[in-house]
């Protein structure tokens, strides 16, 4: 019985073909949370996971919020041991079926050139399976885990996670723990362990005016009447340079922290082969790429229009329209976006502008872990143990997650430790995940449940 042994037993899953099989099982459940008609697949994949844990010894039971579904389990082996809350989402975004390489389907696992296709195998599905066949490989070779474990799967996080906050609010008690440990979202790099302490909150919202009811000519009235795609692009400039830096001060953290700065100083942002260059004048001047996406806050335009930009005609349009999206840090108040927008477009001479809030996102919250907490530096020396690679530290995720809800509703530290890579087409046709990035996933996740079963090597801080 050993720590070393414990991981040979989660890597020996994968060169097996066991983990394969595994997630190829999971990939062929369409368990589309976008699409309204997969409700018995929602459920078919629910039942999926409920079967894994028990075999891990879990007391499994079905929850519901807000008409979502939920999967809950507990295994509890003593309560004087520390406890653990993991989780996954087994929904995934529509397949794309017929944007998939030639051969493919989102639904049937693919082995390529050292890679698994199929849609979930990056987010999330291949990522709580890693995770899962971890949990087993340290029972099987300890005998027990040595902590005291509860998980939970949601089937809507690709839609905003409807019901996740009401349910951790209801059964908070019921959530209780000492962690919060999963995995989602992509490593710095493909080579590169990664432990993310929380993610960027986002807020996408509209911005528009509407001038008059209809079209009118531009020869008869050019000069006369006010153009809003003119009002609209001067609002925009107003918001951000034309470098992107944003400037309305309230959209923005006083400072980087110096843990946060510390923490980024050996992080290069690198998607792999065939991602964008970085734009390195973009954004706020003085910081670096990494400080730039994992500490600071960013504006984009997400689309924009007016008139008929497919068949432009000589009049003056009647309203301009653009969706915009601001992603911030830890520091700013999420309270003021908007009111703050609206102050500052009046104070601009663009009252005429209207803000509302987006119909289809909602607000993700942002979270960060400080990067020298306790829970921190044992993970990431948990983690440089079993690579023999120092993990990079991100000091939250580039994009949102409901974090938030495990950070401030339920009061838990958040360690998320990733098993995707930048270019691995989440969200895309083709999606992906490297062999042997599942690997070493499956040898990190191993170490640090084993390691979670030596108490007296833990952070000494108790919540469970």
């Amino acid at each position: 019985m050993s720590r070393n042994a414990a991981i040979s037993r989660a890597r020996n899953h994968l060169d097996s073909g066991g983990f394969e099989t595994v997630l190829s099982r999971l990939v062929a459940i369409p368990s589309e949370s976008q699409n309204p008609e997969r409700t018995l697949q929602i459920a078919e994949y629910l039942d999926e996971l409920r079967c894994m844990l028990e075999e891990l010894g879990c007391d499994c039971q079905h929850l519901t919020a807000a008409g979502a579904d939920f999967l809950y389990a507990e295994r509890k082996e003593d309560g004087a041991l520390p406890t653990v809350l993991g989780y996954g989402h087994g929904d995934v975004v529509r397949g794309m079926d017929e944007s998939w390489a030639a051969g493919m389907s989102p639904w049937r696992l693919a082995r390529l050139d050292d890679r698994w296709y199929g849609r979930g195998v990056a987010d999330n599905k291949g990522q709580h399976a890693i995770n899962l066949a971890s949990l087993r490989a340290v029972l099987e070779t300890r005998g027990r885990l040595g902590f005291n474990l509860k998980y939970l799967i949601e089937m809507g996080e690709e839609v905003d996670s409807p019901g996740l906050r009401e349910l951790c609010t209801t059964h908070r008690k019921l959530l209780r723990a000492d962690l919060f440990m999963a995995s989602d979202g992509p490593r710095l790099s493909e080579h590169r362990p990664t432990i993310f302490l929380g993610s960027r909150g986002c807020v996408t919202f509209d911005i528009s005016i509407n001038a008059r009811e209809s079209a009118y000519h531009s020869g008869n009235w050019g000069g006369l009447l006010s153009d809003p795609a003119i009002q609209l692009a001067h609002a925009l400039a107003t918001i951000v340079s034309p470098s992107g830096r944003i400037l309305i001060p309230e959209w923005l953290p006083n400072g980087l922290p110096d843990s946060v700065r510390r923490a980024l100083a050996d992080c290069v942002v690198d998607g792999g082969l065939g991602e964008p260059e970085i734009d390195p004048a973009w954004g706020e001047p003085g910081l670096t790429p990494s400080e730039q996406v994992y500490g600071w806050c960013s504006f984009d335009v997400l689309a924009i229009s007016c008139g008929n930009p497919q068949a432009p005609v000589n009049a003056i349009p009647p309203s301009a329209w653009a969706r915009c999206q601001l992603r911030f840090v830890v520091g700013v108040d999420q309270e003021d976006f908007l009111p703050a927008l609206r102050r500052h477009l009046v104070s601009s001479g663009l009252d005429m502008v209207q803000v509302t809030p987006s119909p289809s996102d909602g607000v993700f919250l942002a979270t960060r872990l400080d990067p020298e907490d306790p829970w921190a530096r044992w993970a990431q020396a948990s983690i440089a143990r079993t690579t023999q690679k120092s993990p990079a530290i991100l000091p939250n995720f580039a994009g949102s997650l409901p974090n938030d809800i495990f950070a401030n509703v339920l009061d838990l530290p958040t360690l998320w430790v990733p098993h995707a890579y930048p270019g691995c087409r989440q969200h895309a046709a083709d999606e992906h995940m490297p062999i042997g990035l599942a690997r070493e996933a499956l040898e990190v996740m191993a170490g640090l449940y084993w390691d979670l079963g030596e108490p007296d090597t833990l952070p000494s801080a108790r919540r469970g």
